[in-house]
């Protein structure tokens, strides 16, 4: 029998289960985010300023849409996070980084919100990439 073998039941430590408590928040709070600009995209579609001679030119109900279906999956994932079940930690960073590269193709429409959202992301996928965060 080998002594060194981790039980499931072995207390995990404060720092992992705060950064998975900070990601799962962080993830509601970009979910939100994601569906206001979401509802806004596709409510009005003049409030957008749209780039001339961008290659990722979309229509902005496009990215309305966009937004909006990965801020409703973020804010799942971010409460299955906080209940700590075992599929949130790889889905919330596989959202997290979709959520970044979307962001990154929108600085165009909306700079300072579309960093500040990809920061953001970036923050969750650090929160959650730490050591003893996920265990399956």
């Amino acid at each position: 029998m080998v002594e060194n073998a981790q039980s499931p039941s072995e207390h995990v430590s404060g720092w992992a289960v705060g950064g998975i408590t900070f990601a799962a928040t962080m993830l509601l709070l970009t979910g939100l985010f994601q569906s206001v600009t979401g509802l806004v995209a596709i409510i009005d579609d003049e409030f957008f300023v749209v780039v001339r001679s961008y290659t990722f030119d979309l229509d902005t109900t496009v990215w309305g849409w966009i937004h909006l279906i990965l801020g409703v999956l973020l804010i799942v994932v971010g409460i299955a996070l906080l209940r700590r079940s075992t599929w949130a930690g790889i889905t919330a960073l596989f959202l997290s980084v979709l959520s970044a590269v979307d962001n990154f193709f929108f600085i165009p429409y909306y700079p300072f919100w579309s960093l500040l959202l990809v920061g953001l992301n970036v923050w969750v996928i650090w929160s959650l990439t730490r050591p003893g965060a996920i265990r399956t």
